[in-house]
């Protein structure tokens, strides 16, 4: 069945006012959703939003323990190796190499990550190299 049009005269049964009734704002054409709910009706529905949202990205962290399993003496670690052996998920957000756990691997090279103080001083203890 199709739908009956509104406003295509009083034979169709909903001509004259076309069920808007008589004068007023609503009665006009081109009122805004926001007259037809009212706006304490939009506020009702739209979420509370608190809090804060930081606009500095949060580091992927990899624990020196990690690399042990991954990593052989003389490799080079950056977020790209990082990505081949699945330690790390995506690309575009940071690295930081964090110090749990003990280092065991010998001249490792870590380049474009950022590292923790306590893991800094393995990776010297183990003649590792920081770029």
């Amino acid at each position: 069945q199709t739908r009956k049009r509104i406003g295509r005269g009083n034979g169709s049964g909903i001509g004259t006012y076309s069920g808007k009734g008589l004068k007023g704002q609503k009665s006009r054409s081109g009122v805004s959703g926001l007259k037809r709910l009212g706006m304490k009706a939009m506020l009702l529905s739209v979420p509370k939003k608190r809090g804060f949202t930081s606009h500095f990205p949060k580091h992927q962290v990899v624990n020196l323990e990690a690399l042990n399993a991954t990593f052989a003496a003389g490799a080079v670690v950056s977020p790209k190796t990082l990505r081949a052996v699945g330690l790390v998920a995506k690309m575009n957000v940071p690295v930081k190499i964090l110090g749990r756990g003990e280092l065991k691997i010998d001249n490792l090279t870590f380049a474009d990550v950022a590292i923790s103080q306590s893991a800094k001083e393995q990776i010297a203890k183990h003649q590792g190299k920081i770029k």
